[in-house]
């Protein structure tokens, strides 16, 4: 008989997920980090700027839409267990697909990672959330979900230098591959320990005023794909893309079956669904600056930072693998116009010219390398800073959380929504001040300490926001409609995702990017003084539902 721990220590199960969630974390974020660049680049897949951004949006975006049905089929068919390894195996073999070089196993493999998300990420969260629904362990339950966010960032921040490694050492098959070795490996360790975790594995079989999950697909999926297959056939393009088209026009009958649940509920409903349907179309100016990391300022990166590194970190890093070797000798390029645009003539071709390696683009001569050879950081390697500074923050915020509370000032969940969104915005109004450092960015290179500026800055929203995202969910959701808000809430962040893609694949339409940058800035700020504008009824409704704010 497996006895209850005793109240104050953690299970040994806390160990297994976080280490398990760590490793496809991991092969996630890895492959998410250099996805965008791998397309773009002529070492890569050498597709237009655009076109790659709308793939990585689109990706994104549906990669946060399949866990909402994931989880319905976890709670009442599949269980937990068995979709974790049902979906971690569909995503290792996604990652494993990316290595081969033909675009028709990139798409295969994309959508494997996607269906595998789907069935992966819900999951092992819930899991988590059942250790801790004993009375024993209940207090516990927050602090176990920093721990396990800890681990999510752990595997974030290491990935980014097995990308640079391999991708420098061997080639960008080689990199995807470990990210489905990682994988692989996260899920051997969740096999072999078992025991710890596999009690906590109880479906949830539909309950009286439960929607049928028939219901839920004629509602919800079905008119949702009719939508989407109208969009994309539709003649032009409205938003930029077929993909775009598809995607926004799918959304519209998910979003009325949404707007349909808060007008046909109850009173006691509405103020739940209805605060959360409030939230919820606000964040999605958060998940757009979030997703601007694989995105609009992997570009930043990639074309404007300046990616050199000090003398002293220069030899240690090439030892290991981390810099790419760049030259100025000429070599066949894509001629780019002033403004860093690919020109193409009249069929869409690139039109290539003798050139340096495009670094150097935006570098003025006399700053290139005497020699004609340069070592830089690897651009993936940017996308290590926002885990660093969640290991780094989490303790100091949580504690000072808890400094508030103990002075009976506490920061309501609702306040810390808000704060997000304000905060996210100063981040990237820390951008338009990047592009207001140097004369030009298409003439000069930018300090790489913007970047960590920015990411350092939006941590901090990060924190406030993303951890406690689902919990706030469960707490106003009508119990009969929780399992449709939690897909509410990944719903938004999915939007969130391909609005971001969205921007960037009209990067080299805004010349400006302090125009770029300034509408999420302002479109953030907004977002949070709304959230504040009604914050004493959130906090209210907060209040009735759970007792406190």
């Amino acid at each position: 008989m497996n006895q209850a721990p005793k109240t104050g220590k953690h299970p040994k199960g806390l160990m297994v997920l976080f280490f398990t969630e760590m490793w496809e974390r991991f092969g996630y974020y890895l492959m998410v980090g250099i996805l965008l660049l791998y397309l773009i680049s002529d070492t890569g897949k050498d597709m237009p700027r655009a076109m790659g951004a709308d793939i990585v949006g689109t990706f994104i975006a549906l990669v946060y839409l399949t866990p909402f049905i994931g989880g319905l089929i976890a709670d009442r068919y599949l269980g937990y267990i068995k979709s974790i390894f049902l979906g971690g195996s569909l995503m290792a073999a996604g990652y494993l697909l990316l290595a081969f070089p033909d675009n028709i196993t990139m798409y295969i493999g994309l959508g494997c990672i996607i269906i595998g998300n789907g069935f992966f990420k819900p999951n092992i969260s819930t899991l988590l959330g059942n250790m801790y629904n004993t009375d024993e362990l209940r207090p516990l339950k927050d602090n176990a979900y920093n721990i396990f966010y800890m681990g999510i960032n752990i595997g974030a921040l290491v990935c980014n230098f097995a990308a640079a490694i391999l991708r420098n050492r061997i080639g960008w098959g080689a990199a995807f591959s470990a990210a489905g070795i990682g994988l692989i490996i996260g899920l051997i360790w969740l096999a072999f320990n078992l025991k710890h975790v596999k009690h906590y594995d109880i479906k949830k079989p539909m309950q009286a005023g439960d929607m049928p999950f028939s219901r839920i697909f004629g509602s919800v999926f079905l008119p949702m794909i009719v939508f989407g297959i109208i969009g994309w056939f539709l003649p032009g393009n409205f938003m930029g893309s077929d993909s775009n088209d598809a995607f926004i026009l799918a959304c519209i009958p998910v979003i009325y079956f949404y707007a349909r649940l808060w007008i046909k509920g109850n009173a006691e409903d509405k103020k739940g669904v209805g605060a959360l349907l409030f939230i919820f179309a606000i964040s999605i100016i958060f998940w757009t600056i979030y997703n601007q990391n694989s995105t609009g300022l992997t570009i930043w990166a990639e074309s404007h930072t300046d990616r050199s590194i000090p003398n002293f970190m220069e030899q240690p890093a090439d030892a290991v693998y981390t810099l790419q070797n760049l030259t100025t000798a000429p070599r066949e390029v894509d001629s780019l116009d002033q403004f860093m645009r690919v020109v193409t003539d009249n069929e869409g071709n690139a039109i290539k010219t003798m050139g340096p390696d495009p670094y150097f683009a935006n570098m003025p001569k006399e700053k290139w390398p005497p020699d004609g050879l340069a070592k830089v950081g690897n651009t993936e390697l940017f996308q290590s800073i926002n885990p660093f500074f969640i290991v780094a923050f989490t303790p100091l915020l949580i504690m000072f959380f808890a400094y508030m509370a103990q002075r009976n000032r506490p920061i309501s969940t609702a306040r810390k929504f808000a704060w997000a969104l304000v905060i996210s915005g100063l981040s990237a109004l820390v951008m338009v001040f990047a592009v207001m450092s140097v004369p030009s960015i298409y003439t000069h290179k930018v300090s790489s300490m913007w970047l960590f500026l920015t990411y350092g800055v939006f941590t901090v929203s990060e924190i406030c926001l993303s951890p406690i995202g689902l919990s706030f969910v469960s707490k106003l959701s009508p119990p009969r409609l929780t399992a449709l808000m939690m897909g509410g809430w990944f719903l938004s962040t999915s939007l969130g995702g391909k609005v971001a893609g969205v921007m960037a694949s009209f990067w080299d339409k805004i010349p400006d990017k302090k125009v770029f940058f300034g509408i999420i800035t302002i479109a953030a700020i907004l977002g949070g003084l709304l959230i504040f504008s009604k914050i004493k009824s959130l906090e209210q409704i907060t209040r009735e539902k759970t007792g406190s704010a």
